[in-house]
């Protein structure tokens, strides 16, 4: 809370994640990532010291009480909260704006003229009533006091004793009420205490000489503003000690779900589980002859499996199966950049057609190079949505790069592209649509390598390593996602790392013998780095 005479600073401008928050989220997040993911990571996992934290039970389901539902979804809301003010430095609240036409609306709309209706009636009698006056006034001294701050004596005398409402009630059975008095006290006050974004708003207010009412809906209205003012400045104040506390706290709230609902990491579990086969296919073929278990099979090590299911996040089907329980949090972010990375895909496509095709034409022109890409990415924006025509947008992209091509020719006095070579651009930018396209193929492909060396790289979040060959174009784009991603990542693996390593040693070294003893003495495992503070 601010003190009496300083004014929080506004919050009202909603923005989306930039990179210095991705800096600051990386700050607080080692990279969890090990160098000797197959060597001792291994013998952690086949002990049994591994996590005390629950994995996904084979029990009977549990009946759930609807108090534990509840308390789970208390739980749910709080971590989703605290989550996203912690990783996301532009969060703040804004007043509800209900739909135009939805029946809340309507209701809310229909009791608030029926109020001010009784209030206009009340003040319009001779003598007039004050009744609905003073519960306005009384709600509006409530207001008042409660942006002060607890030692704030001199000015919660000062409110009290003007809005002293047995007074003010003796004073209107008298009919000496001076309304006009008092709703200009509440002005001047509210301009001591409101942000500075709010300064025209109260100036607006002290103009204001007209109809009582329309200025009591006009002061409630700002006093509305005010208060969402006052709970993002508190979100400000406690964003500091919410990130120094953020791991254990959203780990605590995730355990107590847990305990209430023991199926809470199904998804987590059978998404580990699919990226095990995948991890064991990218496995070094040193390590798929080395390393196997009892049934002879090469094991993945524990890191490269969770770095593989990181990765297929990116590239995630909502229709065949909801996120795992323990990237809830993170959805919007991710449905973020699985757009983003499908347009930066889509441009890089493009452009390398381009190349392939009529380089000679733009080669030395990184001017005309990047107005092509931008323009690119302008007509494929929205290409997630279901209703977006793919194919109807590559052949508008086509035509436009050979606008810009045979306008860039003519400056130089070089003849137009050929007819039949702008037809066969045309007909390859199309074909990317498939999913076997060679093209589309090879960029998705070296993408897929990029991320895989950024989760294994163990600074990527201060420095990206270089992309493959042939994603050049998108360079900037594509390191600056490649950040947001690791940092995302590495929290994850922060927060949600003992839980990991649960159903890590399940799915993996369940089956795996205890370690041999060494003169008499079991040895103890090396500790995870999943385990790792």
């Amino acid at each position: 809370m601010p003190l009496n005479d300083e004014r929080p600073t506004s919050t009202s401008t909603v923005a989306s994640e930039d990179q210095n928050s991705d800096t600051e989220s990386s700050e607080r997040c080692d990279s969890l990532t090990s160098s000797s993911d197959v060597d001792c990571s291994r013998q952690s996992f086949a002990s049994d010291s591994s996590s005390k934290h629950n994995s996904p039970s084979c029990s009977p389901p549990k009946t759930l009480t609807l108090d534990e539902v509840m308390a789970s979804a208390r739980d749910l809301s709080n971590l989703s909260l605290a989550h996203e003010i912690v990783v996301n430095r532009n969060f703040h609240l804004e007043p509800p704006d209900l739909p135009q036409n939805s029946l809340e609306k309507k209701v809310k709309d229909m009791v608030h003229k029926a109020f001010w209706d009784c209030l206009e009636s009340e003040l319009n009698d001779d003598p007039p009533e004050y009744d609905y006056a003073i519960k306005l006034l009384d709600e509006i001294r409530d207001t008042l006091l409660s942006f002060l701050n607890p030692g704030a004596n001199r000015l919660r005398t000062q409110i009290m004793e003007v809005l002293d409402m047995d007074l003010i009630r003796q004073q209107a059975d008298n009919n000496a009420v001076d309304i006009q008095g008092l709703v200009s006290y509440i002005i001047n006050t509210m301009g001591k205490f409101c942000a500075p974004v709010r300064d025209d708003e109260i100036k607006k207010l002290k103009e204001n000489s007209g109809n009582l009412v329309t200025l009591f809906k006009e002061i409630f209205r700002v006093l509305d503003l005010m208060k969402m003012d006052m709970v993002n400045f508190t979100i400000q104040s406690l964003r500091p000690e919410l990130q120094r506390q953020s791991v254990e706290y959203e780990r605590a709230k995730f355990q107590s779900i847990l305990e209430r609902t023991p199926s809470a990491l199904d998804h987590t579990n059978e998404w580990i589980k699919s990226s095990i086969e995948e991890a064991t296919q990218i496995m070094p073929p040193s390590d798929k002859s080395s390393d196997s278990g009892q049934s002879g099979k090469p094991l993945p090590g524990p890191t490269l499996v969770l770095n593989t299911a990181y990765i297929r996040l990116l590239t995630w089907d909502e229709s065949k199966g909801p996120l795992p329980e323990t990237l809830m949090t993170d959805e919007v972010r991710l449905q973020e950049m699985q757009r983003s990375l499908q347009l930066y895909q889509a441009v890089a496509s493009v452009l390398l057609i381009v190349y392939s095709s009529i380089g000679g034409a733009v080669s030395g022109l990184p001017t005309l190079v990047e107005r092509l890409k931008k323009m690119t990415a302008v007509l494929l924006e929205g290409m997630h949505s279901a209703d977006f025509n793919l194919t109807e947008a590559l052949g508008n992209v086509s035509a436009q790069i050979c606008c810009e091509v045979n306008k860039s020719l003519a400056e130089r006095n070089f003849p137009a592209l050929p007819t039949e070579l702008q037809e066969t651009l045309k007909g390859q930018i199309c074909d990317i649509t498939q999913e076997n396209n060679p093209i589309r193929t090879l960029v998705e492909g070296r993408v897929q390598q990029y991320f895989r060396v950024v989760l294994a790289s163990t600074n990527s979040h201060r420095t990206p390593p270089p992309v493959p060959p042939g994603l050049g174009l998108i360079q900037s784009e594509l390191m600056g996602l490649g950040v947001s991603f690791v940092n995302l990542v590495n929290f994850n693996k922060k927060v949600y790392g003992p839980f990991y390593v649960s159903i890590l040693k399940n799915l993996l070294f369940i089956d795996m013998p205890a370690p041999a003893p060494q003169n008499g003495i079991i040895q103890g495992p090396p500790s995870s780095p999943l385990e790792s503070k």
